[in-house]
C-alpha cells in the first residue's frame, strides 16, 4: 500500500520534477556501488557520485577511473542508461523552455502576479499607455487581453499577453483578475460606436463580478451608454468623444496662436490633476492666498470643489472653507 501511494505521488510530479528525481536517483546509486566495489580508487561516497555524474552525461574527466571488471561493468550500465537518461533529461528542458517560450507569446499561460494593471484590447490607445509607462519609468507590471492577437506585438513590451475573450471568467482567472489593481477597458476601433460600447459595457460587468474591488475605467464613446457604463461597475467613464469634439471646437474658434491639443499632450504627459482636501491651516484663506501658499511646493491650484460644484479659476477673493475641495495640477 505504501509502495502504490509513492508510485502514484512520483506519477503525478510535473515530468522535469520526474526526470530530475530519477537523475538524481540513478547517479547517487551508481556513485554509491561504485564506492562499494572499488573503495581504493574511489575513497568517500562523494567521488562515487561525482564519477557517477561525469561519466553518466559524457564529460569524461578521467580523474576517477573503474579498473577492476566488475567496476568497469558498472561504468558501462552507468553509460547506457544514466547517458540515454541525461541527454533525454536535456532534450526535455529544452523542449518544455521553447514550448513555455511559444504559450506566453500565443497568450496561453496565467499571470501570477498581484496589483498589475490589465488592459482590455490592444490599439493605438493602448500601445501609448504602455510607452508612457516605460518613459515615466513606472514599474507597474500590465497584463494584455485581446481576443484578435495571435501572438503578443512587439510594441507591448514586456507585458504578459492573454488571449481570448475579455467577459469569459476563464481568460479572466488566467489574467488573476482576483489580484487586480485597475483594470482599463478601451473601445474596440473595429466595430460601430454602438456595438463597441455594449462589448465595452459587458467587460465591465464581467471584470466587476470577478473582483468588486478593482478600480475600473472604461471607454464609452456614445452618451446614451454613459450611465449604462457606471451601472456595470466603471469607476471612472472616460468619453472620448466628447473630449475630442471639445478639442476641435477649440481648435476651430482659438483667438490666439496656442494649439489647446498639443498643450494639453504637454500637459498631461508631466502633470497629474489631483482633489485634496484643505487643510486647517488653509481654511478660510482666499483663492490666491491658497494658490501663493502652494507654488513653493509646484503644486499649481487651478480650481476648487465647492458644495459639489467645480469651479476652475474662480475670482481671487473667493473664500476656501474647510468643507470645500482643491483641484491641483502636480508633477507625476
Amino acid at each position: 500500500m505504501y509502495l502504490y501511494k509513492l508510485f502514484h505521488f512520483y506519477f503525478r510530479l510535473p515530468v522535469l520534477i520526474r526526470l530530475l528525481l530519477t537523475v538524481s536517483i540513478l547517479m547517487l546509486s551508481f556513485g554509491i556501488i561504485i564506492h562499494v566495489i572499488e573503495p581504493e580508487h574511489f575513497p568517500s561516497i562523494f567521488d562515487g557520485i561525482w564519477w557517477a555524474f561525469v561519466t553518466g552525461s559524457t564529460v569524461g574527466y578521467g580523474d576517477f577511473v573503474p579498473l577492476s571488471s566488475l567496476g568497469k561493468i558498472i561504468g558501462i550500465l552507468l553509460i547506457l542508461t544514466g547517458g540515454g537518461l541525461v541527454t533525454f533529461y536535456m532534450a526535455t528542458v529544452s523542449s518544455t523552455t521553447i514550448k513555455r517560450e511559444e504559450a506566453i507569446k500565443r497568450g496561453d499561460t496565467v499571470f501570477k502576479g498581484k496589483h498589475h494593471i490589465i488592459f482590455i484590447g490592444w490599439n493605438e490607445r493602448a500601445r501609448q499607455l504602455l510607452a508612457m509607462l516605460e518613459e515615466l519609468n513606472k514599474k507597474e507590471h500590465v497584463v494584455l487581453i485581446d481576443r484578435t492577437l495571435k501572438q503578443l506585438p512587439q510594441q507591448a513590451g514586456d507585458c504578459h499577453f492573454v488571449r481570448g475573450d475579455p467577459t469569459s471568467d476563464d481568460i479572466l482567472a488566467k489574467a488573476n483578475i482576483q489580484e487586480a489593481a485597475y483594470a482599463v477597458i478601451t473601445a474596440d476601433p473595429a466595430k460601430q460606436e454602438s456595438h463597441a460600447d455594449q462589448t465595452s459595457i459587458l467587460t465591465t460587468l464581467a471584470l466587476r463580478g470577478n473582483n468588486p474591488k478593482v478600480y475600473i475605467i472604461t471607454e464609452i464613446l456614445t452618451k446614451e451608454q454613459l450611465s449604462n457604463a457606471k451601472r456595470a461597475g466603471a469607476d471612472t467613464v472616460i468619453r472620448s468623444n466628447d473630449f475630442m469634439s471639445t478639442l476641435f471646437f477649440h481648435e476651430i474658434f482659438r483667438a490666439s496662436a496656442v494649439q489647446p491639443f498639443e498643450m494639453l499632450l504637454k500637459i498631461l504627459a508631466k502633470q497629474q490633476f489631483s482633489l485634496t482636501d484643505v487643510s486647517d491651516e488653509l481654511a478660510e484663506q482666499t483663492f490666491l492666498q491658497i494658490s501663493n501658499s502652494l507654488i513653493s511646493a509646484e503644486y499649481l491650484l487651478i480650481g476648487i470643489v465647492k458644495q459639489h460644484e467645480i469651479m476652475i479659476n474662480p475670482s481671487y477673493d473667493t473664500i476656501v472653507t474647510k468643507e470645500d475641495k482643491l483641484l491641483l495640477l502636480e508633477p507625476m
